[in-house]
């Protein structure tokens, strides 16, 4: 299905278009064509969206139809707009270039390799000790068969109270209890997205989401997140009324991978519009549990919900441990037994001894995620220092939370880079990877979970293979990495 832009819209995005730098030596229709492809290089204006007419969006930026008719036919010749006779225009890339999002892992088994792939912290000192009170309490579990599909009550009852004190009253019957949160959001996925169907994304977004949905064989449609600002509520409001999606999936707590955090205004907005549309929202709460520097924080989505429109995911990778794979759905109670239904199918239930791990440290969670944001806090300064003194043409958004930037680089260099800095020991998540289109390539995300002083040399080390980029050789293929 194809959206389409307003002018208004169009006009509000390109901003002060025709006085970017270098614009001065270039026409007006150049510029406004060269700012159409800079917005669709940065995934902020997604593919396969009609644009406005040459009358509107001239009235739009108060210059000549001549201007934007001659900018539209500059971008049909790059092969970044297409027309037809009729039926209007519509944003591509040339060629029909296209790149696929790949969830290819590799292990992470070379102990020189800085890995900023991952966006996820060590496991904190606690583990050791709930692990132990956990086996104490596990044969009290023994004399059953151990399969609890929707997870064990004790773990329920701790979850749905986290959700209750955040001010959305929760049950334990409107909780399922998963293998991370990755497979929370493939259950959903599974139950509420027949092949076909139209789904809309912010963009960028979490990699292994978009291939969770290009298994289910979606319709994908994006939002494009301004790296400074975040969400533009009137075109992802847009986005949701003209589309009307079976799903949408966003992560407004610290967003992944631009560390934005959505107003409360929007939250309410949002679930309205996805009311009036029909639209299942799945809501990614990975993140919330990192505010840092005492950032307030907006009420959660599910607040803004009375008609069970909205599914919240969540789970303990970011707060705690990545390797407990601990995940939950909160949702309503009937849909919540027909995922346990669905859930025994894939792998009948989560383990009963992490389980009972996480109890014992959701027990503690207070002091334990004070000391995870505390740690995170003094990380992120690392690297925004490091990338200050050594990429200072690098432009970040330093986030109230969530556990990494998104840099906005020289140029369109990511890929290259990537490749470059993992001959110096660094391995890096470029932004294509982030996106369905390889757009993105201005773009890097990176995590500030590692030690500060490999996030310091990660930088520098970066930041001499920069240097050196223009003039590198060839690049060899390279085998898949972790991106988490």
């Amino acid at each position: 299905m194809t959206t389409s832009v307003r002018g208004s819209q169009l006009a509000r995005l390109l901003g002060q278009w025709h006085s970017l730098p270098g614009r001065h030596r270039s026409p007006d229709y150049a510029a406004l064509a060269g700012a159409i492809r800079g917005l669709l290089a940065d995934s902020r204006l997604a593919l396969g969206v009609r644009l406005p007419a040459e009358r509107e969006l001239a009235e739009a930026l108060a210059i000549s139809r001549t201007t934007v008719t001659a900018a539209y036919r500059a971008l049909r010749e790059s092969g970044h707009l297409t027309s037809r006779r009729g039926a209007g225009s519509w944003t591509t890339l040339p060629n029909g270039h296209r790149v696929a999002t790949s969830g290819l892992w590799t292990a992470n088994d070379d102990l020189d390799m800085i890995d900023m792939g991952v966006a996820a912290s060590a496991a904190p000192v606690e583990l050791v000790p709930a692990a132990r009170a956990a086996a104490d309490d596990l044969p009290r579990y023994l004399g059953s068969a151990g399969y609890h599909p929707t997870g064990l009550s004790d773990l329920r009852e701790v979850v749905a109270a986290g959700f209750t004190r955040r001010g959305v009253p929760t049950s334990v019957d409107q909780i399922l209890i998963t293998s991370g949160t990755q497979q929370a959001l493939d259950l959903v996925l599974r139950l509420s997205v027949p092949a076909g169907a139209h789904v809309l994304v912010e963009s960028p977004t979490y990699p292994n989401a978009l291939a969770a949905l290009a298994a289910r064989r979606a319709r994908i449609t994006t939002h494009g997140l301004d790296a400074a600002t975040g969400w533009d509520a009137e075109l992802l409001l847009a986005a949701l009324r003209q589309t009307r999606p079976r799903l949408a999936y966003v992560i407004p707590e610290f967003q992944n991978p631009t560390g934005h955090l959505m107003p409360a205004e929007l939250r309410e907005r949002l679930v309205a519009a996805a009311h009036s549309t029909g639209t299942e929202l799945v809501v990614d709460e990975s993140f919330v549990d990192l505010p840092l520097d005492g950032t307030p924080m907006p009420p959660p989505v599910a607040v803004f919900d009375r008609h069970s429109r909205v599914v919240t995911i969540g789970g303990m990778s970011k707060a705690y441990w990545g390797g407990l794979r601990i995940g939950w759905v909160r949702a309503s109670a009937p849909l919540v037994q027909r995922l346990a239904a669905l859930r025994v199918g894939v792998d009948m239930a989560s383990p009963v001894l992490e389980q009972l791990v996480a109890v014992h440290l959701l027990a503690d969670a207070e002091s334990i995620v004070a000391a995870r944001r505390a740690q995170l806090s003094l990380r992120r300064d690392s690297l925004v220092g490091a990338l200050t003194e050594l990429l200072p043409e690098w432009r970040a958004h330093v986030p109230g939370g969530g556990v990494m930037l998104w840099a906005e680089l020289d140029g369109p260099i990511s890929s290259a880079l990537s490749r470059a800095a993992e001959d110096v020991g660094v391995r890096l998540a470029p932004g294509p990877r982030f996106g369905m289109d390889g757009t993105l390539e201005r773009f890097m995300r990176l995590p500030f979970t590692l030690a500060a002083d490999d996030l310091t040399e990660a930088v520098r080390r970066i930041a001499a293979v920069r240097h050196d980029l223009d003039r590198a050789s060839r690049p060899a293929w390279r085998t898949p990495a972790v991106i988490a």
